[in-house]
């Protein structure tokens, strides 16, 4: 088994189809990626055992006892240190075996984040079926949250490699997938706990058993998918840029991962990505009930304000805003792919001018097209600003394979989720601790996110000023000629007779990539009507 996983095994041949790996890849992240939708269980899991009304545990039970308790149901919030696990082991992981991940190749990287992610639903299972949180916390927070970080960075070095010519496209096709996770995750999971529901049972646990063997299925298929090019490989017909002013910020040199904590240059990208993450993360977590507090009675159609409305029409308007979120999640999956595109053309550091720019000015905007009444401006604003959260994902890896060299930027890039992580905690304390001191001070609810929008404008002003002072590296950071050797060497890089490029007649048959693309792209297209179903609440 040790050999069939090793690195060696999973070098392509000459004539092999490079857009075999994207969906490799796409495999792997749409279904670590329902870690963004792991809400839609947070209430059922509150009624686990109440099934209609939920048990409430007594003031003597604090968080530490609830992991324990079996005679009272979890509160939302308990459930909530989940998903806040899995964004901080994802960086974390990440960071801590992104080298390793280098040498050992995507193929063990991925099996070992698939039994992580998979495994780990399987067992919350039996931890929601024993009424244990602590279970729950071990299997999919931390266990799971590990196959996060090794799943989530898996194909970049490799996609990068594959793609010289195309670095942005290539990692936002499988960012893409993240993205993309909950958009089919949420709705299945939805689809399933119905199906298993019944008077004694809220159907979380079946869901969970069901949805962590498709992903074992699913992700294995990716995991074993992988390959990577043999050195020497490029594209047919492509060659490395030249060294020049217009690719001053693109080195054909290599860093080491562990010089990367002593590089300003790392750091200031560090800010970049923590500013945009923060900035956009705070939106995705009010999204809807800004939309709702902002507008009020005018989303169905009457001039009341948000505190006046009686039940009905605030069940009404929480339709309403569903499907609002639903469209800024098509918008946060379409920017990765978009954005990342488009910074192979426009370059990474402009791309990330634009987003901090165009940015500022629709978080700037949001309060003034609320007070005007206008929600095509909000709307259009929310959409923009959620394109480019995704695109920030999307077009980092490549940045840093410009700036560092292709050789551990999967390493690099792991150690670098780490702003991520932290983005995880200070996007949201800052939007809901400045909405929460905005209401203690009285200020109408349609007004109390106005200050907000201003603080995440300064945030983004200290991403745009860190990316302005990116510049090219100093020749000291980067391995000599025998140093790369090494690291090749224990990179398990295989080292061609003569370099050679893709063959023009592609050995791999046209039906097995139009298959492979199939496999994922059909989830996808559900995930996206469904989500198309939703919005047209919004848009109606």
């Amino acid at each position: 088994m040790s050999s069939f996983l090793d690195k060696e095994r999973i070098i392509a041949g000459p004539g092999y189809n490079r857009w075999l790996v994207p969906p490799a890849a796409l495999m792997i992240h749409l279904c670590i990626g329902m870690a963004y939708g792991f809400s839609v269980f947070w209430l059922p899991l509150s009624k686990a055992l109440g099934v209609k009304e939920a048990i409430k545990c007594g003031p003597d039970i604090g968080f530490f006892a609830e992991l324990f308790v079996t005679n009272c149901d979890w509160r939302v919030s308990t459930l909530g240190w989940m998903y806040t696990l899995f964004f901080v082991l994802l960086g974390s992981s990440a960071a801590l075996w992104g080298g390793w991940l280098e040498r050992a190749g995507p193929r063990k990287a991925g099996i070992i984040a698939t039994l992580c992610w998979s495994l780990g639903m399987i067992v919350s299972a039996f931890g929601i079926y024993i009424h244990q949180f602590w279970i729950m916390i071990l299997a999919s927070g931390v266990i799971g949250g590990i196959g996060l970080g090794l799943g989530y960075i898996s194909p970049v070095s490799t996609l990068i490699k594959w793609f010289p010519d195309r670095r942005g496209m290539a990692t936002g096709m499988a960012i893409m997938g993240f993205g993309g996770g909950a958009m089919i995750g949420s709705p299945l999971a939805a689809d399933l706990m119905k199906y298993f529901s019944s008077p004694t049972d809220v159907g979380v646990a079946p869901t969970f058993v069901v949805m962590g063997c498709l992903y074992l299925v699913f992700m294995m298929a990716g995991a074993l998918t992988y390959r990577i090019p043999e050195r020497g490989w490029k594209p047919e017909g492509w060659t490395p840029p030249v060294n020049h002013a217009k690719n001053a910020m693109i080195t054909h040199r290599h860093v080491h991962v562990e010089q990367v904590w002593s590089i300003p240059q790392f750091w200031l990208i560090w800010m970049v990505l923590c500013m945009n993450v923060s900035a956009g993360i705070g939106v995705i977590g009010m999204a809807s009930p800004m939309l709702q507090e902002m507008f009020g009675g005018t989303l169905i159609g009457v001039d009341t304000k948000f505190v006046d409305l009686d039940k009905s029409q605030l069940t009404a308007i929480a339709s309403i805003a569903a499907g609002f979120t639903a469209l800024l999640s098509i918008f946060n999956i379409a920017g990765r792919f978009f954005w990342a595109s488009l910074s192979d053309f426009m370059g990474r550091k402009f791309t990330y001018v634009v987003f901090f720019i165009l940015g500022g000015a629709m978080y700037f905007s949001i309060p003034a097209s609320a007070t005007s009444g206008s929600l095509i401006l909000f709307a259009s604003a929310s959409c923009l600003i959620l394109s480019m959260y995704g695109g920030g994902f999307a077009t980092v890896p490549a940045y840093l394979a410009d700036i560092f060299g292709s050789q551990m930027v999967g390493a690099i890039h792991g150690r670098l989720l780490t702003a991520w992580a932290t983005a995880g905690i200070l996007g949201p304390v800052v939007v809901n601790y400045m909405r929460d001191y905005q209401i203690g001070l009285g200020i109408p609810r349609e007004q109390v996110y106005n200050q907000t929008m201003y603080i995440l404008m300064g945030m983004l002003a200290i991403g745009l000023i860190c990316n302005l002072l990116i510049k090219p590296l100093d020749h000291k950071w980067f391995m000599t000629e025998e140093e790369l050797a090494e690291e090749k060497r224990l990179a398990h890089e295989k080292a061609p007779v003569a370099e050679f490029h893709s063959s023009s007649t592609s050995v791999t048959p046209v039906w097995v990539v139009i298959g492979a693309w199939l496999i994922v792209g059909l989830p996808m297209a559900w995930g996206v009507y469904r989500a198309l179903q939703s919005v047209s609440k919004f848009i109606h």
